[in-house]
């Protein structure tokens, strides 16, 4: 999913913005259906303005698929604005035109008073007879809004089909149709959108999730009520871009390396060196002044191969808890590569015994935390959607259907705060929830997880001493962890990015 162009700083729930758009436009002396003509206009605006949409020569050929709602009625005022440009225009209606009602009807009338034609498809055939056509260049997909929750009907469930199945480019109005507003989470057809325009707000379902399939390049028209919305109504929802990002204050000139602190990274049991490796050079590269690694003794020369810097912590708990690095330790990272042996156990159990450390825990160390729940506010949990659905004892289309109410549900149970890893990673203190919106696809690989643990320590570090502010050091490190990967994919490309293509980048971005 692409996001463009830039985007408000809040994301809302489908019910807050039908509970109040109404309301909203009323102190702006705009109408509903006035509202739905700006609609229209975006829309027609985000098609005209884009190149992949616009051939040299000849007509545009535009169809249009409307439902009987006000996304449908969004969708008559495109028709009837594509027409007027002097685009070939069909109209599909889903349902008998007696259904359709209120400022969707006005739409509707004003299109066929415009000599603009329809065609009522009730029945399959009728449908594939014209969406199935060649020599259609766009879709716009008018179907439906943002109070879809429920199953789609077989009809809807067909037409989503024809329309992903044919070659032509597909506009989405407000929301791809089939996809819940509120949760990001796909019925059984979503159409799967190149562009999505979205109206006055965000619809925080759009930002995380599966909904990354499905959007394309999301859009914004906020039809110039967006700005009393937002100071109407609350959200404590919110974008991580690039320009609501923390910053890390500069270095002072004078710093020592005993000030900035030393992570302790444990994990790497025996024959898994590469996840402990990976934590641990992040943490380097993304500002730790010293890391430690304590892993199995067999993995010592592995790990620390090619990266002096890396201390080695002592295997042995008994020795390590006389240590001089964990004396030194301000942060600890528990879980890369760590295994679930007695071993294993026994270091994660050491780890959350620890008083007074930053604590992230990642991997195999959610493993533990799941068979022996605890509550603390001083640590970061990194699950992805699998780990999870284990540490909230569900499956994880549970997680997937509502990753917002998953995040919440994990700080709940075990506190601090939650980065709930994917698309659209969310990161949730309880109060506050982020979406994240850097990263690519190129992410999904071995690893990446591993770096995104080390570079939340190191950032834990240098804003303990700022101002003690983990939320927002785990807020930058999850977007600078995409940033990152966005900047190789962007030169290599998204296939064949490997964890470690991430330190270069990383220790450019953190020092802009």
């Amino acid at each position: 999913m692409t996001f463009f162009p830039s985007l408000p700083q809040h994301a809302y729930s489908a019910k807050q913005v039908r509970e109040n758009e109404a309301q909203v436009a009323q102190l702006q002396n705009i109408s509903m259906y006035q509202l739905m003509e700006q609609a229209g206009k975006a829309a027609f605006s985000v098609l005209k303005k884009n190149s992949n949409y616009t051939k040299k020569n000849g007509a545009q050929k535009l169809l249009v698929v409307c439902g009987k709602g006000n996304n449908g009625g969004d969708g008559f005022v495109v028709a009837r604005l594509a027409q007027q440009a002097g685009w070939q225009v069909q109209v599909i209606v889903l349902v008998e035109t007696n259904l359709i009602k209120g400022d969707a009807l006005q739409a509707l009338n004003h299109y066929v008073n415009a000599e603009g034609n329809i065609d009522v498809c009730t029945e399959k055939e009728q449908l594939d007879e014209i969406i199935s056509q060649i020599d259609i260049d766009i879709i716009v997909d008018a179907i439906l809004g943002t109070g879809f929750t429920g199953e789609l009907k077989l009809l809807f469930q067909q037409a989503i089909k024809a329309i992903n199945d044919n070659a032509a480019k597909v506009l989405s109005i407000d929301i791809p149709s089939g996809l819940v507003a509120d949760t990001g989470a796909s019925s059984s057809a979503v159409i799967k959108a190149d562009k999505t325009v979205t109206f006055i707000a965000l619809k925080q379902g759009l930002l995380t999730g599966k909904a990354a399939n499905f959007v394309g390049e999301l859009y914004f028209a906020g039809l110039t009520v967006d700005h009393v919305f937002t100071e109407q109504v609350r959200s404590d929802i919110y974008l991580l871009t690039q320009a609501t990002k923390p910053t890390l204050a500069p270095r002072k000139s004078a710093s020592h390396k005993g000030d900035i602190g030393l992570v302790l990274t444990i994990g790497g049991g025996q024959g898994m060196p590469g996840a402990i490796r990976l934590a641990s050079e992040s943490a380097l590269r993304c500002g730790a002044a010293l890391v430690a690694v304590c892993c199995a003794e067999n993995n010592h020369a592995m790990v620390i191969n090619g990266r002096p810097e890396l201390m080695l912590a002592p295997s042995n708990i008994d020795a390590l808890k006389v240590s001089r690095v964990l004396a030194k330790a301000k942060a600890v990272v528990i879980g890369p590569g760590l295994g679930r042996n007695s071993w294993a156990k026994n270091h994660y159990e050491f780890a959350q015994s620890l008083k007074n450390k930053i604590m992230i825990i990642d991997a195999d160390g959610l493993y533990f935390l799941a068979q022996n729940p605890t509550v603390n506010n001083r640590r970061i949990l990194t699950p992805h959607p699998q780990e999870a659905a284990v540490l909230l004892n569900c499956s994880v289309e549970d997680v997937e259907a509502d990753r917002f109410s998953a995040v919440n549900k994990l700080v709940q149970k075990y506190g601090g705060i939650c980065l709930l890893k994917g698309a659209g990673s969310l990161i949730c203190n309880g109060k506050q929830t982020w979406i994240n919106t850097s990263g690519n696809a190129g992410m999904a690989s071995a690893g990446m997880g591993d770096v995104l643990s080390g570079i939340i320590a190191a950032l834990c570090l240098q804003y303990s001493l700022q101002c003690d502010d983990l939320f927002t050091a785990v807020k930058l490190a999850v977007y600078l962890h995409g940033k990152a990967a966005d900047e190789v994919a962007l030169k290599n490309g998204q296939r064949g990015i490997l964890a470690s293509d991430l330190f270069l980048p990383l220790q450019q971005l953190v020092n802009e």
